[in-house]
């Protein structure tokens, strides 16, 4: 009589094994981008709450970002990137250059690493100017780019980082999909919890 050991050996041994179908590296993971990057960015950053607006020149893009501005005073606007300051200072936009945070802050204006069109996200990092704080602590978060940092996917904007920074990675890379948000009390969907609640990009 054989034993129960045997017995599952010997059905081991017979048992047919088929080799596994053959991965397909050559489909494409994501679907394809049919329109203007610029306009799938905006299109996929709305989605999740997110306000994009397309300028063709400067001076749209600041006319608008003043409107915007309206409803916040100047000691509660912060910008710490030289390269903003100098365009904000231009069109006599005021804002605080101060190194340290006003309690009472509500809106923060910054750039980015990259736009990526295909889920509507920023990709912002620890080596700008206004280091971490200034993409968390406002509860207004202001981006302002150009439609040569909109890229496809985000395989494309990993591979920026490098290129760009190449042996000097920041120590930090995050990726912004819209507004804070969180729905871990009672599943009510609240923006803001964790981060900014209202996310603006600017696009020229």
């Amino acid at each position: 009589m054989k034993s129960a050991r045997q017995e599952i050996l010997e059905k081991l041994k017979n048992t047919q094994h088929f080799l596994p179908e053959k991965p397909d590296f050559d489909t494409p993971v994501y679907h394809s981008i049919e329109e203007p990057l610029d306009v799938a960015f905006k299109k996929n950053l709305e989605k999740v709450n997110g306000s994009v607006y397309l300028f063709d020149t400067k001076n749209e893009l600041c006319s608008e970002l003043q409107l915007l501005l309206k409803k916040y005073s100047a000691e509660n606007i912060g910008c710490k990137e030289p390269e903003l300051q100098k365009l904000l200072e231009e069109y006599n936009i005021q804002f605080s250059t101060s190194d340290h945070f006003n309690e009472n802050i509500e809106a923060g204006i910054t750039g980015c690493e990259f736009l990526i069109a295909h889920t509507g996200s920023v990709m912002i990092s620890s080596i700008q100017a206004g280091g971490r704080q200034m993409f968390v602590y406002p509860p207004v978060h202001i981006v302002i780019a150009q439609k040569k940092q909109v890229v496809d996917y985000l395989e494309s904007a990993y591979s920026g980082i490098v290129k760009k920074y190449k042996n000097n990675l920041p120590s930090a890379v995050t990726i912004i999909t819209g507004p804070s948000r969180t729905a871990d009390i009672e599943k009510t969907l609240i923006l803001g919890a964790h981060g900014p609640k209202e996310l603006h990009v600017f696009l020229v």
